[in-house]
């Protein structure tokens, strides 16, 4: 049981591990509260619940639905596939965009016989979800982090990603439209979906909204969360069981770890010099090891240069299956759905996001040359 624990959740268990190690230097106090950012746990809470709440509702299946109905080659179908995660998890984050559609994909894919697809155009969706979501603050757990802790303002964000996400979109058209380019010959998509509870979409739909502008510091984020659980708590209470309680976790064992470490001076001021200078480097090295949103949390413990935080820890998403976890969700989709493919899965993989990692940091030092 605890070894199955440990294999689902090893970044968990080591956020809370660091924590309890770091505790033998200071001892647990009341101060241990104030090391937990409230206002990001709560913001995460929000928006999970409400994508939840959509997804139940089944509108991002619907709308990809009507995309389709629209393709009439390959490339076409592809094209959408994949820029449906892209632009979707902007909104709804890499992790419930890819949840949502790599399922569909496959599916869709396997109606139209072009199985032999499926793998470039996963890895294609998890590329896109991973990249389509560093462009807005609300994308994915590091940015919403990033975003609070530094009180980022909009505008800086936006400029500090948009360039890295007009690439990324100008460089996934580029993969997938040279492809070879095959017909559909009626393409047959599930036809039995539809919006379960029509009355709710608008409700669930302004919720979202007073979550973005809480994430925008407009709405108390507390005003926010009352209303989101009761609203829940009334409406569908087993949305409850769907948010993903171990993200939050896992944000609160690295909150304590860094905390702590804020305590040793000498300590923090040794790491402190050490990552000065190559805030953007460091973040992408250790994405690779422990994926970018524990990076994220650690080293912000250890520079106040929000700028290239945000910049390293987004494109080191890329690379390695564990550099962002939601590579994870695709992965285990594809080999649940081609189990001797595994292993192809993963060198097809890697390569595509070592490449997209290798132009991505190119832009990175021509910016940091020419503009920053």
């Amino acid at each position: 049981m605890i070894k199955k624990f440990i294999k689902q959740e090893p970044v968990l268990v080591c956020a809370w591990i660091a924590a309890v190690i770091s505790s033998f230097a200071v001892p647990p106090n009341l101060k241990y509260i104030d090391y937990i950012d409230f206002r990001t746990l709560s913001l995460l809470f929000c928006l999970m619940a409400v994508t939840c709440a959509l997804k139940e509702l089944n509108i991002f299946k619907l709308s990809g639905l009507k995309l389709l109905s629209k393709v009439k080659n390959s490339i076409q179908l592809e094209i959408i596939l994949v820029l449906l995660c892209f632009f979707s998890s902007m909104l709804i984050t890499n992790d419930v965009s890819l949840i949502t559609f790599v399922p569909f994909a496959i599916s869709t894919l396997k109606m139209a016989n072009l199985e032999d697809r499926i793998i470039f155009v996963v890895v294609m969706q998890t590329i896109a979800a991973n990249l389509g979501s560093i462009v807005t603050p609300i994308g994915n757990p590091q940015n919403i982090y990033i975003y609070t802790k530094y009180s980022v303002s909009t505008p800086d964000f936006f400029m500090a990603m948009l360039p890295y996400g007009l690439l990324s979109f100008v460089l996934i058209i580029l993969f997938v439209i040279f492809r070879k380019k095959s017909p559909l010959n009626n393409l047959k998509t599930e036809d039995n979906i539809t919006i379960k509870n029509k009355k709710l979409v608008l409700y669930y739909f302004v919720l979202f909204l007073i979550s973005v502008l809480s994430v925008g510091r407009v709405i108390p984020v507390w005003l926010v969360f009352i209303i989101i659980i009761v609203s829940l708590f009334i409406l569908n209470r087993k949305l409850f069981k769907e948010i993903d309680y171990t993200l939050l976790i896992t944000f609160a064992g690295f909150f304590i770890f860094i905390g702590n470490i804020g305590q040793i001076s000498n300590f923090k001021n040794f790491i402190s010099s050490f990552i000065s200078g190559n805030e953007v480097l460091t973040a992408v090295l250790s994405s690779q090891i422990m994926s970018n949103v524990p990076t994220a949390l650690l080293l912000s413990g250890f520079t106040d240069k929000w700028f290239e935080l945000l910049i390293g820890v987004n494109i080191g998403g890329l690379g390695t299956l564990i550099a962002s976890m939601a590579s994870l969700i695709s992965y285990k989709f594809a080999a649940e759905f081609m189990p001797d493919k595994k292993s192809y899965y993963l060198k097809v993989f890697t390569a595509y996001n070592l490449i997209f990692l290798l132009f991505l940091a190119m832009l990175c030092i021509l910016l940091r040359a020419t503009i920053y």
